[in-house]
């Protein structure tokens, strides 16, 4: 008897978008068909959704391949006149049984297979920056209320996963259009207290103006909580910022980080940076590029900025795109130099490491990758003895 037929998902973009593509994936099992879970955060995310959709059908030529996610949402008709292209489901749907042809509602997603689990807790986005095109994809903020969350995030522990990661489209808005309000710090910490079981809890992107009092003490002191935040800044420059429509300072930034570390020292800050945002001159990318030290980022998510069909920032005077690629150069060359130092500074040191796939590589709390000498179980959490460093990764040995 032959194999059922093998249901795919490829998923491009977010950690949002890893979390729904697990949900996707349990509603088409035994399928003949490749679901391509799109981004639109750039025209290259664009680009690379055609990309996977054209790759799928040469590698897949019997199977009927559906497209959803963001790219797809905003322009459904171009991917829908794609050859390779059976339909296209929009993300307000793609979650539905329906959707898939099933009736039955589906058990919590448990990402087999998977290390860490990701976690929706919120979707949509109900900011303006002039940038970004993903609340046209995802629309208005809206959050999964905390029963909801803890018992899912239960049911993944149960399951044997040792970390949750909270995802969102805008995390830190989680709560407002629910009953009372619940802040993200209210979330985390019904998690911890409804779960005792969970290991390590990390969240995703934030907006580092909508840190409360609350999640700034979880992050700081509760050791459950990873000591890993990844900051939406995009850039380091204040009249930048505002035409940006971002609703923080650069001194705003600066010192939240300084208040964490001082805090926590351990905790590692990753961030999104655009170079070459319409009107950014020489002195204002400085500013960004300082940013890297200011703020310490060892994780940095660069962009030469892309500009977008329907955003206000694509109306304004553009820089050149040489330039702005050579700005994401030197942004990501500054990156990588602190992260590089960064690195180097945990020779000796004693970590956890939350292993993956294939058993010799894994995680810190503080998301370094690390490469074991030895293999481990994956989604184990080891203790490892660090040995070495290289510009991009750490060496370590289990004790």
């Amino acid at each position: 008897m032959s194999p059922p037929p093998a249901a795919e998902v490829v998923s491009l973009g977010c950690r949002l978008n890893i979390a729904e593509s697990e949900t996707i994936r349990a509603l088409i099992a035994g399928r003949d068909m490749v679901v391509v879970n799109s981004c639109a955060v750039t025209n290259e995310a664009v680009k690379q959704t055609r990309a996977a959709i054209r790759r799928a059908a040469r590698d897949r030529p019997g199977a009927r391949i559906v497209v959803t996610g963001c790219a797809a949402t905003i322009d459904p008709a171009s991917f829908a006149a794609m050859p390779e292209v059976e339909r296209v489901v929009a993300n307000d749907a793609k979650l539905l049984p329906a959707s898939w042809g099933r009736t039955e509602a589906l058990p919590a997603t448990l990402f087999d297979g998977h290390a860490r689990a990701f976690v929706e807790v919120q979707n949509g986005c109900d900011h303006a920056c002039t940038f970004c095109i993903i609340p046209q994809g995802r629309g208005a903020s809206r959050s999964i209320p905390a029963g909801g969350v803890v018992d899912h995030i239960a049911a993944l522990v149960d399951a044997g996963h040792r970390e949750v990661v909270l995802t969102g489209v805008d995390l830190t808005s989680y709560g407002h259009d629910l009953p009372g309000a619940p802040s993200l710090g209210l979330l985390v910490e019904r998690i911890l207290r409804g779960v005792p079981g969970l290991m390590r809890l990390r969240l995703s992107s934030l907006d580092s103006i909508e840190i409360d009092d609350r999640l700034f003490d979880l992050v700081t002191s509760e050791m459950r909580v990873m000591p890993h935040l990844h900051l939406s800044l995009q850039a380091g420059n204040d009249m930048i910022l505002k035409r940006m429509k971002r609703r923080h300072s650069r001194a705003q930034s600066v010192a939240l980080v300084e208040r964490i570390k001082a805090c926590r020292p351990d905790v590692a800050i990753g961030a999104d940076l655009i170079a070459g945002f319409p009107t950014e001159d020489d002195a204002m990318f400085a500013d960004t590029l300082a940013l890297i030290a200011d703020c310490d980022i060892v994780h940095a998510h660069i962009f030469p900025y892309s500009p977008r069909t329907g955003t206000p920032a694509a109306r304004m005077p553009q820089v050149d795109p040489v330039v702005r690629r050579e700005r994401a150069g030197l942004l990501r060359q500054a990156a990588a130099t602190r992260r590089a130092a960064w690195l180097a500074a945990q020779v000796g040191a004693v970590r956890t490491v939350l292993v993956e796939r294939p058993g010799t590589r894994g995680h810190a709390d503080d998301f370094a990758d690390i490469h074991l000498t030895a293999h481990a179980d994956p989604g184990t959490i080891v203790r490892a003895a660090i040995t070495g460093a290289t510009d991009t990764h750490l060496i370590g040995t289990t004790v």
